[in-house]
């Protein structure tokens, strides 16, 4: 167990004429090694959740746990909790301020006072794990491409070596030849570093290929968690709080509903593809 959420409520604006309860009793738990996708439209409390996981903002009532301790004890190091759950939030190019790319992605080691030689070895280590080359080491971030600029703000934050990556729209913005960097990214982390990845994004196209877990939030509370096969059975229900499916899961659902005798739970256009063939072959 990485993260452990009880009873989670948060409201914004308390006391105020705009008051909003953005979270209502949150029960999660997210484990070592997930790669877990958070979805839900607009207003859902996606961005809230994920700002209570590395407390940037604090609950109204109930416990957070990381490995077993409560965030809100008061002997808890906030800092060691942000070090070791990384926020990435969206358009992460705008938190890049310094004036090279190596000083940019070494603020961190550097904030945290580790020694100059750890804090060195953690900058260059993050650098080459995001396939930032020695050649853009001293040059200004604000001059790199979208995609660049990306990977170095998310190299800004793995270089703390966190055990949790979190990720508000990592896509955002980006062409499809930057969107693959940062999925290619990401699955490295996840495969090589074992890093837990959470992810909000509103792709299920996205979700689908890359995520082991889905959770599903609307006006504030999760009313579905679990693998993407079994989320996006409930396409009706997803389509009713303003969500769908994957286009290809979709199309497998039209096809079964008219008769066709073919798995519904397909989830790329690959897996429909074979599916469609295999059907085909049978009649």
């Amino acid at each position: 167990m990485s993260i452990l959420l009880r009873n989670v409520n948060y409201t914004y604006g308390k006391g105020s004429s705009e008051e909003k309860q953005a979270l209502k009793n949150i029960n999660l738990e997210i484990h070592k090694n997930e790669f877990t996708a958070i979805v839900g439209h607009t207003g859902s409390g996606k961005s809230t959740l994920i700002q209570l996981l590395n407390g940037l903002e604090k609950a109204d009532s109930g416990e957070i746990l990381f490995h077993g301790k409560n965030i809100y004890d008061k002997d808890f190091s906030m800092k060691m909790l942000r070090s070791k759950v990384g926020l990435v939030f969206q358009y992460p190019e705008h938190q890049l301020f310094e004036a090279t790319v190596v000083k940019d992605v070494a603020f961190g080691p550097n904030n945290m006072e580790w020694e100059p030689l750890k804090a060195e070895l953690s900058t260059f280590g993050a650098l080459k794990d995001v396939g930032i080359g020695e050649e853009l080491f001293d040059v200004s971030p604000l001059a790199l491409s979208g995609g660049q600029k990306r990977r170095v703000a998310i190299a800004g934050v793995l270089a703390v070596e966190p055990e949790i990556l979190v990720l508000d729209e990592p896509m955002a913005g980006l062409d499809p030849a930057g969107r693959k960097e940062i999925f290619d990214l990401l699955k490295k982390l996840h495969s090589e570093r074992k890093i837990t990845i959470i992810m909000v994004s509103h792709s299920m196209e996205d979700v689908a290929e890359y995520a082991s877990r889905v959770i599903v939030m609307n006006q504030g509370e999760v009313v579905l968690d679990g693998e993407p096969r079994k989320v996006f059975r409930y396409e009706k229900e997803l389509k009713q709080i303003g969500l769908g499916v994957p286009q290809a899961t979709s199309l497998m659902h039209c096809l079964a509903a008219q008769g066709a005798g073919v798995k519904e739970d397909c989830l790329t256009v690959q897996e429909s593809v074979s599916e469609i063939l295999k059907w085909l072959k049978r009649v």
